[in-house]
């Protein structure tokens, strides 16, 4: 699909509304729960590694719901990125933690915002670019022209996207050895030169370490945030709250320990809204069983 024609596609869903946007994503989801293929059970193998305690059918109940949840964040994603910013924004009615933020603006250092694949992360790339002077890292999509579209429609808030090459990572150091504001996905696979095994629900997983270099070379303060989606169409309520102790550490398997618990406690809330169908065991540990 080309460029124009998934903006036009984008445009159209814009049109939907929230709530309309929810529901059509909700059934979608559940739809492809019904009709399985590689999301279902890369959903199911992932519950059940990370839930052992849970029976069949509960794994079944949260995967149907989840894979709804991501329906509804596809079908979102049109929403943040037509509408004007204010109007994004305006779906926001709650924030949580917001003194945190208080505590960075009057300090020096640097912020390094965390974002998993959790609620709705476009959300809370608008609501902190609206904020500050801010640098996010993505990949740039393979589909032709459709790039030049993205990095539009993503930094219309003022948001610098930074591409992951060296250049890009560079550049993240610079900011936040300025003081400025970066945010991450934490929860990706990397490549396997920026990564090591650490525990994440139990279970060895490759983890990048970009985080916790960036921390440790800037003293940069690590903030995880996300939007969790509320209940009816109601809006949005972000979230942000201090990560868990352990990610300033030298010791880099400690780090990304801390990096990745800070991830699961803030899937505990709200797991039906993480990306569960994300293959993110995919690198096995060595003397570990494959997950898929």
């Amino acid at each position: 699909m080309s460029g124009k024609l998934i903006k036009l596609v984008f445009r159209l869903f814009s049109l939907l509304g929230l709530r309309n946007a929810q529901s059509l994503g909700r059934m979608l989801g559940g739809l492809a729960w019904k009709l399985g293929g590689r999301s279902v059970e890369s959903t199911r193998k992932n519950l059940h590694a990370c839930y052992p305690h849970l029976s069949d059918r509960e794994i079944e109940t949260l995967g149907r719901k989840s894979l709804g949840e991501t329906g509804a964040t596809a079908l979102e994603i049109p929403l943040m990125w037509e509408w004007p910013v204010e109007r994004c924004l305006g779906l926001i009615r709650e924030i949580e933690g917001e003194e945190l933020l208080e505590e960075y603006k009057a300090g020096r250092q640097g912020l390094l915002l965390l974002a998993p694949h959790l609620g709705n992360w476009e959300l809370a790339g608008l609501f902190f670019a609206s904020r500050y002077e801010m640098a996010a890292l993505y990949s740039p999509p393979n589909q032709p022209g459709f790039e030049e579209y993205m990095k539009k429609v993503r930094s219309r808030s003022g948001s610098e996207l930074v591409a992951t090459d060296r250049r890009g990572i560079m550049r993240l150091f610079s900011i936040l050895r300025e003081g400025g504001v970066v945010g991450i996905l934490p929860d990706q696979t990397p490549r396997r030169e920026g990564g090591e095994f650490a525990p994440f629900f139990g279970i060895p997983t490759i983890t990048m370490t970009l985080a916790s270099k960036l921390i440790q070379k800037t003293g940069a303060k690590p903030l995880i945030t996300y939007a969790q989606r509320l209940p009816d169409a109601q809006g949005f309520k972000i979230v942000i709250r201090e990560t868990e102790p352990g990610m300033e550490s030298a010791d880099m398997i400690e780090s990304l320990t801390a990096l990745n618990r800070s991830v699961e406690k803030c899937i505990e809330e709200v797991p039906s809204q993480y990306q569960w169908e994300y293959k993110r065991f995919r690198r096995t540990a060595p003397g570990e069983t494959p997950i898929y």
